[in-house]
């Protein structure tokens, strides 16, 4: 239990500190979404000047800072100037659309990923290998942007799939089903660009982490022994590489979320990538804080899911938890 409470303690302060950043850079960034308006005629002076008052854009960081604080603990998150509403409830339905995409892509990724590192390092310096690892290579100097766009432009050109969009246009007329299989074809391309994006990087360290426990003593005593081939890679060789494996695994949530604001933008997936590149634009303060926050605590869950499967995977950490 301390084990977790130390990380949960860890993730806590690296919210605060990234919401102090957040608050700090986008406060000192110049013009504000009121600048606009200076522009139309027909605005009066005294009205912005109301404006700037109700937003608090004329009171000091630190006030601002209590006051959008004290919005976060009342599950507002601030106050949309585009929108004229709460940032929170904005967020939500664009993180879940997010969330969903990234949770899919991850899956995928890995499931791909464990099976053909490992047939990579069990034909380790041969064809086979030489093959995997050149491919990859290629994949790990594709730009997103351009993988992003090639399956974009692939799209369009062949008709197979929708070429962008989370739903067709109309979605709310068609059976439970039908729904369910028109937003599963809208998934395939972000969701291919995520993975293809991802799985080279994924694909090189399970090949490398599985290629040093290979020789272990207690890998070739195991298959001096007589035990399958398949289950002396996925049961032994796996688990005993598992730990920077796992580890491995937080950090492809925060790369798989990075990505996944990119490919929505080009994708036109409803999530938070757009949402926050509009938001950026039109300087709406506290939008940009929030999606920045709200990018953070999914990347910080991923990682606590990995310490979660670290500490049941590895019987080191928990004596050294259990006897703290």
């Amino acid at each position: 239990m301390r084990y977790f409470l130390r990380r949960l303690g860890h993730a806590f302060l690296m919210l605060i500190g990234v919401s102090l950043l957040s608050f700090f850079f986008t406060t000192l960034a110049p013009g504000n979404y009121l600048d606009e308006m200076r522009l139309d005629p027909q605005i009066a002076p005294e009205t912005l000047a109301a404006l700037r008052a109700q937003y608090q854009l004329d009171q000091p960081l630190p006030v601002r800072y209590v006051s959008w604080l004290n919005s976060l603990i009342h599950g507002k998150m601030g106050f949309s100037f585009a929108y004229n509403s709460p940032v929170a409830p904005l967020l939500m339905v664009r993180a879940r659309n997010t969330l969903l995409l990234t949770i899919i892509a991850t899956l995928f990724a890995w499931g791909l990923a464990l099976p053909l590192g490992v047939w990579s390092a069990e034909h380790l310096g041969r064809l086979p290998d030489r093959l995997l690892s050149w491919g990859t290579a290629v994949g790990l100097v594709l730009p997103d942007l351009a993988l992003a766009l090639g399956l974009l432009l692939l799209a369009v050109k062949t008709g197979w799939l929708p070429p962008g969009g989370m739903v067709s246009v109309d979605f709310e007329s068609f059976s439970l089903l039908h729904k369910l299989g028109d937003l599963l074809q809208h998934m395939i391309l972000p969701v291919a660009a995520l993975v293809l994006s991802s799985l080279p990087l994924l694909v090189r360290h399970v090949r490398a982490a599985v290629a040093d426990v290979l020789g272990a003593p207690f890998l070739v005593a195991a298959k001096g022994h007589g035990i399958p081939k398949r289950r002396l890679l996925y049961h032994y060789a796996l688990r005993a590489a598992a730990n920077p494996l796992i580890s491995l695994f937080g950090f492809s949530v925060g790369t798989l979320l990075s990505g996944s604001l990119l490919v929505e933008v080009v994708m036109s997936w409803p999530g938070l990538g757009p949402f926050l590149l509009e938001a950026i634009l039109a300087r709406d303060l506290y939008v940009v804080i929030g999606g920045v926050l709200l990018s953070t605590l999914f990347l910080l869950g991923g990682n606590f899911l990995a310490d979660v499967f670290l500490y049941w995977a590895d019987p080191r950490i928990r004596k050294e938890n259990g006897a703290g």
